[in-house]
């Protein structure tokens, strides 16, 4: 029988790097990142051993001391069981006696994947309009009976939202680090599986001398400072609402504090000038691109290319299984604007892939009604 009870981060910690891999949004520092939400470790025990873990976030609702018990990419338990009730109702009824009216979560499975060859083929075809639209190259069976048992177990699929809820994306683009057998590739593998566009602009970088550096401890602040910078500038351009500089000096402090390896800032610079910046986490043997920037100037010299491509090998290096470009959206019809974003990772030769997405379990049907009709008119 599985039992549920808080642990600390030093447990939850240790868990964490038992396994191969675990999202970085369910780390303990990822609680201090997300200050405007209450955080808690839980783990799941089996006869006194710990074999299961999660950071919760808990959101309270305007005027009421009730909550969103959020699980982002969690919990990390064994996904595999065919009897996730043993795992989900112990959570769900520890979650209720902190207050919480409904738990969303982000089961870490994968359901369908797409080779990069499929996906340029629909944006090109158009009859194609989204991923769904192509058959996948595989459909994981893992994935599927954890979906199933969900409905089963009365939890209710969700579109990722943002504001209150902070939804993740369902689908990102991987590239692969390891072969079919499970070995390590090499460099010389990896820009094989890059298309032609992508080998010649990594190429013209380095002919152009663009130089990547990660910052280190005595310029971090500096760097950080120059990343925002940069980050603003690709906010303006492309039209999205920047974070605050703080919040990724409160990321950097948390997540490095954990890890010495568990985030790092890259910067590519052409003669002095930033012309590319982005920031890496790796937790385990899974690496993540999380956020990017780029110059509006000097984007001749290919300073984004030579960025990830540096990133790509710290990850080869550190023995990672995959390096996750994080989300895209499921479109495939070449007149959406996001498109453009789908194609440059596509570039990399990877894999689009498909998780289970988020899921609601409602445990006060009146105030996840509320809750509901609350984002509704948010939009």
């Amino acid at each position: 029988m599985l039992t549920v009870r808080p642990v600390d981060a030093a447990q939850h910690l240790a868990f964490l790097r038992a396994q191969r891999s675990a999202s970085f949004l369910q780390t303990p520092a990822w609680g201090q990142v997300k200050a405007d939400w209450r955080s808690e470790s839980l783990g799941w025990f089996r006869d006194g051993e710990l074999v299961g873990a999660a950071l919760v976030l808990y959101r309270q609702l305007p005027k009421v001391k009730r909550y969103l018990a959020y699980l982002p990419e969690g919990p990390v338990i064994d996904w595999t069981s065919e009897d996730l009730r043993a795992w989900l109702v112990p959570l769900a009824e520890h979650l209720r006696g902190q207050g919480a009216f409904g738990v969303r979560m982000g089961p870490p499975v994968v359901t369908r994947r797409w080779t990069a060859a499929q996906v340029k083929d629909g944006i090109a075809d158009t009859g194609v309009r989204r991923l769904g639209d192509l058959a996948p190259v595989e459909r994981d069976q893992v994935g599927a009976r954890v979906v199933s048992q969900l409905h089963e177990l009365g939890w209710r699929p969700q579109l990722a939202e943002g504001g209150f809820a902070a939804g993740q994306p369902q689908y990102v683009f991987w590239v692969p680090l390891r072969d079919a057998e499970g070995g390590p590739l090499t460099e010389d593998a990896v820009l094989a599986g890059m298309n032609q566009l992508w080998r010649r602009n990594i190429r013209k970088a380095d002919k152009a001398g663009v130089v990547v550096q990660a910052a280190g401890p005595d310029t971090l602040d500096a760097d950080l400072a120059a990343f925002h910078d940069l980050y603003v500038h690709t906010a303006e351009r492309d039209h999205f609402t920047p974070r605050p500089l703080a919040y990724f000096r409160t990321m950097v402090r948390a997540l490095g504090a954990e890890e010495p390896d568990r985030i790092r800032l890259y910067l590519a610079r052409h003669d002095g000038d930033l012309v590319a910046a982005t920031i890496a986490i790796r937790v385990g043997a899974h690496a993540w691109y999380s956020y990017g920037a780029s110059s509006t100037e000097k984007r001749e010299v290919r300073g984004s290319n030579a960025v990830q491509w540096a990133m790509i090998r710290d990850a080869l290096a550190a023995g990672a299984d995959v390096y996750d470009l994080r989300g895209i959206t499921d479109t495939l019809d070449a007149d959406d604007p996001h498109v453009g974003l789908i194609q440059f990772k596509v570039g990399t030769g990877g894999e689009a892939v498909e998780y289970a997405g988020e899921w609601d379990l409602p445990l006060n049907r009146p105030l996840y009604a509320a809750f509901s009709a609350y984002l509704r008119r948010r939009g």
